[in-house]
């Protein structure tokens, strides 16, 4: 059967998409940067791997917050606005970071420009878009989207630290803020267009209107409760599960450095956890396109931890390489069936503001648990606690999603699925 050349599910979708992809990938790496150059900063400012750990924190604290802003403004203005704020703030992050003359300097100009105001418009603004232009595929082309993310933290993290190592951090900050700007700006110009059904409003300001909720028994009472009590739920486990995420992914590269193999093979593992996450997440969509998001997120939150579980023995070098991989494998899919529930049981013109809250949501779970592994590891001269914390935290995950699980009849989510055609 042809594909449309407009519309949902059309030729042009598919292009957007791509386009969505390769935004995220440059954007996210203000991100990633704060995990590679985390040894560096430490042993420049001659702080303690807690406070050295902080702008990650607080990188992540104006990511996930920054969201909320940028949902809102793709909601009402379309998600080309958000686009071209966070290209501009990134690459200014970047620069301006790279000149900051101390820890809290460098902090800021993490958290606010490339957090709060830059990364943050390339992810899930991007995400409840590409949602909006997708139905029968909308869990592969949600997942396709969310690997720029992966993607991102697979490419930045060696190119930054062979940067560092060969020219220094910040020679290497303000180059990326350059390329950003350049690469980032053409990109997000071509994001004009507004999803399917969501015309523009009388006055011609091109904002998106809030159509009538879905005609089906789960638009008032989603999963048999009301919506504030479900999005608290999605909430609750979306930090829970990202704290749990945040000890591998944000001290791998300290991890390796403590155990005397250099922060370059840290690098290599994030890279390799993060290309691996990749696969997780086009595998997740296609699973989740059959049997719907909650199950997809009790299966990734589920593998997720015995990976965790995995850490705690591993302290050779080939193991921890295997054991990256296989959390990767296994921990890619949770963040984007977040949004695909979201989907399933909310009113598509929200979707900006509400996948915007979860993303919120595991934004503050990294951010915790990349700050509490500092932490413990400062408390206690290792990260096997840190690993054990992490696995508490997922087992709540995990019970959230069994009860909305339960909640749902055990039955694939019917929201999304009744509406497609087979």
């Amino acid at each position: 059967m042809a594909v449309a050349a407009t519309g949902v599910d059309s030729r042009q979708a598919w292009l957007r998409l791509l386009i969505t992809v390769v935004l995220m990938t440059i954007g996210g790496g203000g991100m990633y940067a704060a995990i590679v150059v985390l040894p560096a900063v430490q042993g420049e400012f001659g702080v303690a791997r807690a406070d050295a750990s902080l702008p990650y924190t607080l990188t992540m604290i104006g990511f996930g917050l920054g969201g909320l802003l940028m949902g809102r403004l793709s909601d009402r203005f379309g998600v080309m606005v958000p686009a071209l704020i966070g290209t501009l703030c990134v690459s200014g992050g970047f620069v301006l970071a790279g000149n900051a003359q101390s820890l809290w300097g460098f902090a800021i100009a993490q958290s606010l420009l490339m957090g709060a105001l830059g990364s943050s418009a390339t992810f899930s603004p991007l995400i409840a878009d590409a949602s909006l232009w997708f139905e029968r595929r909308r869990g592969i082309a949600v997942a396709i989207c969310a690997s720029g993310n992966y993607l991102s933290g697979t490419l930045w993290p060696p190119v930054l630290q062979h940067f560092i190592d060969t020219v220094g951090w910040r020679q290497t900050y303000i180059g990326a803020g350059l390329v950003c700007v350049a690469a980032m700006l053409p990109l997000a110009l071509t994001l004009r267009s507004r999803p399917p059904g969501l015309p523009a409003t009388p006055n011609g300001t091109g904002a998106q209107t809030h159509p009538e909720p879905q005609a089906d028994t789960h638009a008032a009472m989603p999963l048999g409760m009301r919506p504030a009590s479900l999005q608290t739920l999605l909430l609750i486990a979306g930090v829970a599960c990202c704290v749990a995420m945040a000890m591998p992914q944000v001290h791998i590269v300290a991890y390796c450095a403590d155990l005397g193999y250099g922060p370059a093979r840290g690098a290599e593992m994030l890279a390799l956890m993060l290309g691996c996450g990749i696969i997780s997440r086009l595998v997740s969509g296609v699973v989740s396109d059959r049997i719907g998001g909650l199950r997809t997120l009790l299966l990734g939150s589920v593998l997720q931890g015995v990976a965790l579980v995995l850490f705690l023995p591993s302290d050779a070098l080939v193991s921890l390489y295997l054991v990256s991989a296989l959390f990767g494998l296994f921990q890619g899919g949770i963040v984007p069936s977040y949004a695909i529930i979201v989907r399933d049981f909310f009113p598509a013109g929200q979707a900006g503001t509400r996948v915007a809250l979860v993303l919120t949501a595991t934004m503050l779970g990294m951010a915790l648990g990349g700050w509490m592994s500092g932490a413990l590891f400062d408390l206690t001269g290792s990260y096997r606690w840190a690993f054990i914390n992490g696995i508490g935290w997922n087992l709540l995950n995990v019970a959230i999603a069994l009860m909305l699980l339960r909640r749902s009849g055990a039955r694939p989510d019917r929201t999304r699925l009744a509406a497609r055609p087979i």
